[in-house]
């Protein structure tokens, strides 16, 4: 499964799509997402039957011999026509009663279900974000501090001359980094993509722009004789890249 693909399932972004918790564009990318990659589309399905499973579990069930005492009370109270309407009312009333606060508190039931899900959800999330991010202060920390780290400077080509980065790979620990310093303007239906081509598969690095900080790191998927490359895609990215528009590439 494709990095992308884990941190986008590791996220809590199918929960809120499916509370309508999301923006537009968070909506966006989940349906883009369901529909392109059959994990994303299982997870949801997943998801969904979880949801319902935990409505017919915690819903409160009317007793099934409440109408049969109801009717008896009346039976053995009724004695006259009068008598016996006023008791049938009675029983109607008190049955929408009980059905209103078996409602009422199923409802209040759901409620907090959802509530106690949604936080669990997100201190869960919030804790494996600050793991990941501690973990990688700590590689870059590594990268930048280890005599065997090998630094390439990375220029674009014709296409691309103003585009400036430069790579950090360490091959003992296994660890590589990029650090984008400047990127050329296109016109606003382009932009540049990072891809990785690691073990035979190639991988989406996502869309590239430049650091605003100038010690930003991004990290880069490590395999043995790696190829990086850098491409001019279709505004917003491309699913695969356009090898005719390669700009730059990293051998690591």
């Amino acid at each position: 499964m494709m990095e992308k693909i884990k941190v986008f399932l590791e996220s809590d972004i199918l929960e809120r799509y499916l509370l309508e918790e999301v923006t537009t564009l968070e909506a966006l990318q989940v349906e883009r997402y369901i529909a392109m990659y059959p994990e994303v589309r299982n997870a949801y399905e997943n998801l969904q039957d979880n949801l319902e499973s935990f409505a017919n579990l915690y819903a409160t069930k009317t007793p099934d011999n409440l109408k049969s005492d109801i009717l008896s009370a009346v039976r053995k109270e009724k004695q006259t026509t009068r008598n016996f309407l006023k008791y049938a009312i009675a029983a109607c009333v008190v049955t929408f009663m009980f059905a209103g606060v078996s409602y009422f508190y199923w409802n209040q039931n759901q409620n907090l279900i959802e509530e106690n899900s949604m936080v669990s959800n997100r201190i869960k999330l919030l804790e494996e974000n600050m793991q990941e991010q501690l973990e990688d202060v700590r590689n870059q920390f590594i990268v930048l501090n280890n005599p065997q780290t090998k630094k390439y400077t990375i220029k674009g080509n014709k296409k691309a001359r103003a585009l400036k980065a430069v790579a950090y790979i360490n091959p003992i620990k296994k660890l590589s980094y990029i650090n984008v310093n400047k990127v050329p303007h296109l016109p606003k239906n382009q932009c540049f993509q990072m891809w990785a081509e690691v073990n035979g598969k190639m991988l989406n690095l996502g869309i590239l722009e430049a650091a605003t900080d100038s010690d930003t790191l991004l990290p880069l998927p490590y395999g043995a004789n790696a190829i990086g490359y850098i491409t001019i895609e279709p505004r917003g990215g491309n699913l695969n890249p356009t090898v005719k528009n390669i700009v730059a590439n990293i051998t690591y």
